[in-house]
């Protein structure tokens, strides 16, 4: 089983400029994208409905052009379910989790933190508001895949400069720390599981400054998987090559 992962940057963009049909191209057998910037009803039919595929979007309430997430899937998942359950938080459109037999299947897109300080916290209490969502799923007995933009590098490793960033949102002491504490419950960054000290991985670059073009990036988009499923996983990768957004896709297989 493949799975794909990509913070689009905006859906229809990403559209025009032929990048949603190498998600198509690819044959996954979930793909999902992040910051879609879109309505469904905003969508072409070929990307609401993909041949062989059923398809879930969740989007902003608020306002149109803002946030918002979406899966295909080949296999139809017994039950979908959109957020955390928070109005606070359900109202940006930020999540959707997918039920199947074998797993609960979650894309998400957390808040990037920038601007008023009240979002910095919005972000900070939407981290903890969703481990604890996990963690009550995993309670129950369901192993958990999630995925998307986590907007944090967790370790210097996870971008080209550490040092000059170190009082940057997306690389703050506290953000770090929720990941360590994401990982101490038991889920598993699968990336750095097969490549635990693999440098000059990103998946995001500032467009502004050519960042790209100078791998001068971050990795702040990840799959976790709960320790239950870390030997399915079988490998990771990141399509540092594939153009269409200031972030790259990402993949895991599974067995």
């Amino acid at each position: 089983m493949k799975i794909i992962s990509w913070n689009v940057n905006g859906l229809r963009a990403n559209i025009k400029k032929g990048a949603f049909d190498w998600l198509v191209s690819q044959d996954a057998d979930i793909f999902c994208v992040q910051e879609t910037k879109a309505h469904p009803e905003q969508l072409p039919e070929n990307v609401i409905n993909v041949p062989g595929y059923h398809s879930y979007f969740d989007h902003s309430k608020m306002r149109k052009g803002y946030s918002g997430v979406a899966i295909w899937t080949k296999k139809e998942p017994e039950k979908a379910e959109y957020g955390l359950g928070i109005p606070e938080f359900d109202k940006e459109g930020r999540q959707i989790a997918l039920f199947f037999k074998d797993f609960v299947f979650i894309n998400i897109y957390f808040p990037n933190g920038g601007g008023e300080p009240a979002r910095f916290q919005y972000k900070l209490d939407y981290y903890e508001a969703f481990l604890k969502y996990i963690e009550k799923l995993h309670k129950k007995g369901h192993k958990i895949i999630f995925c998307g933009d986590v907007n944090v590098a967790h370790n210097e490793i996870d971008l080209a400069r550490p040092k000059e960033n170190s009082t940057e949102i997306g690389f703050l002491p506290i953000e770090r720390a929720w990941i360590d504490k994401v990982i101490s419950k038991g889920y598993v960054d699968t990336y750095r599981h097969f490549n635990p000290e693999k440098k000059d991985a990103y998946t995001w670059w500032d467009m502004k400054t050519f960042a790209r073009d100078r791998n001068v990036g971050w990795r702040i988009d990840y799959f976790f998987v709960s320790d239950d499923l870390t030997g399915k996983v079988k490998k990771t990768h990141i399509y540092k090559d594939i153009l269409g957004s200031d972030h790259c896709p990402i993949s895991i297989d599974l067995s």
